[in-house]
This record gives C-alpha cells, sequence and structure tokens, in this order.
C-alpha cells in the first residue's frame, strides 16, 4: 500500500508521524510514500533535517515539485539528497509498486507576489506529458489540479479566477487516467468524471490518502498536533527568512 501526502512546507517530520499512524494505528503495511508538491526543496531545511538531525523517512519517498521550493536549485538540491528522497520531473513517467505514474509538478500562474516563475507549468512540460502512449499512463500526478472539476477558490484567492491549470483538460482527454491525484489547495476533494477519479488531499498535518492494488484511494484524516508560530517568526516568514506557519514537530 502507498501512502499518498503533500504540503509538508519544510515540514518533513509531518511524513513519519502520518507514517506511523498508518502503520501502528490502523495496521497497514506501507510499502512507500508519493508527495504532491511543497515538499520544501530548500537548502537550509533539507540540509537541517537530513544531515545536521540525522533523520530519514522511514519509507522510500517520491516526490513532484509543486509551487514553494527553490526552483534556482532544484535540479542540484534533488541530485544531493537523491539517497533520502526520489524527486519525479515534470512530464517523466515513472513505474512504482506495479502502477505507472505521471509526474507533472508546478502550478497555475497566479501573480508575482504569489508565484515563482520557476513554479508555472509550461507548454513544453504539457508537451513532453502528451508524448506518452495513453497506455502508459495508469495515474497521473500533480500539484495543482485540473480546470473544469469543481475545486473551489481558497476564500481571499477568489479573484485570481477558477481553480486548475492551463491545457489540464488536454491530459484528461489523452490519458483517461483512472486516478488523478493532486494537493496545492490544501482541501480535501473528491469528484469522478465516469472514466477519472480525482482526488485532492490536505496538507500533511491534516492527513493523507492511502493507495491500494486496485486503484483504490481511501482519505485518512488525522489531525497531528501543533503549535501556533509566534508572531516574530511569522513576520521573518513573510520576508522568506524561514519557513511559514505550519506544524511543528513538538519535543518529547
Amino acid at each position: 500500500m502507498i501512502l499518498v501526502t503533500c504540503d509538508t512546507h519544510c515540514y518533513y517530520g509531518t511524513i513519519n508521524q502520518q507514517l506511523a499512524y498508518a502503520e501502528n494505528v490502523l495496521g497497514h503495511d506501507i510499502s512507500c510514500i508519493i508527495h504532491l508538491g511543497d515538499f520544501g526543496l530548500y537548502k537550509s531545511h533539507l540540509h537541517d533535517f537530513f544531515i545536521k538531525k540525522g533523520q530519514r523517512f522511514l519509507r522510500p519517498l517520491y516526490c513532484i515539485d509543486g509551487n514553494h521550493e527553490d526552483f534556482s536549485a532544484i535540479e542540484k538540491l534533488t541530485q544531493k539528497y537523491q539517497a533520502f528522497f526520489t524527486y519525479l520531473p515534470r512530464g517523466t513517467v515513472h513505474r512504482i509498486e506495479g502502477y505507472r505514474f505521471l509526474a507533472l509538478g508546478g502550478a497555475a500562474y497566479m501573480d508575482s507576489m504569489l508565484t515563482e516563475q520557476g513554479a508555472i507549468i509550461t507548454d513544453q512540460q504539457i508537451n513532453a506529458c502528451l508524448a506518452f502512449a495513453r497506455a502508459e499512463v495508469d495515474i497521473i500526478l500533480t500539484h495543482d489540479c485540473p480546470t473544469g472539476i469543481g475545486v473551489p477558490s481558497t476564500p481571499g484567492l477568489d479573484h485570481f479566477g477558477a481553480t486548475g491549470f492551463p491545457r489540464s483538460h488536454e491530459l484528461a482527454e489523452h490519458f483517461q487516467p483512472k486516478l488523478w491525484l493532486f494537493g496545492h489547495h490544501h482541501k480535501w476533494f473528491s469528484f469522478s468524471d465516469g472514466h477519472t477519479a480525482y482526488y485532492g488531499l490536505e496538507g500533511a498535518w491534516k492527513g493523507f490518502g492511502l493507495l491500494d492494488a486496485d486503484f483504490q484511494l481511501t482519505i485518512v484524516k488525522n489531525r497531528l498536533e501543533w503549535e501556533k508560530t509566534p508572531f516574530i517568526e511569522k513576520l521573518l516568514a513573510k520576508l522568506k527568512i524561514i519557513r511559514p506557519d505550519g506544524p511543528r514537530e513538538l519535543s518529547d
């Protein structure tokens, strides 16, 4: 069984916490983890977790990128830390646990304050996906959602228009995958169009998905305890000095 998660935003420890819940509390045998973007590909945080603290993920982890990563260094970082996790580049297909996954990280453009240039999904990347035959893909993994399936806008961001990234409908029509999994919007979501079952996941601290060997995804809601970030840390996060507000690993 595969554990599916997303949007850790550098709080990598939440992944092991949810894995422990899936195995030790729910009794599932987890073979690997798939992360749907906003993993937190930043030099200082990766070094702190994997090198300074000597932490490891308890199962093999595969990740796509989101819209909050260091895109100027993503190739260098994913190569440096490839012993700890496996990065799935945009427009590539990977066989994992018997499934063929099409990977497409990134997101639609919002504005220059919220979307780094490297985050935007390009026509070239869409074309690279469409170069694969329908029979080569079982499941699509994206960070942003496809258009037209009804994912609601986040309050306060409604002025950016409908959710989803351009040309996503071409991927849906070309592949007609059994599953399409995404994160980004921090909402539990499900929809089926008769060909494809679409699932949106909340952030890693709210729960995860469990993908079995028969294309069935089960949503598990398990909110982790976390402390509110002090005002000074919120200020530093806005200045991009530290990571933004989110769950913290509580000390023993």
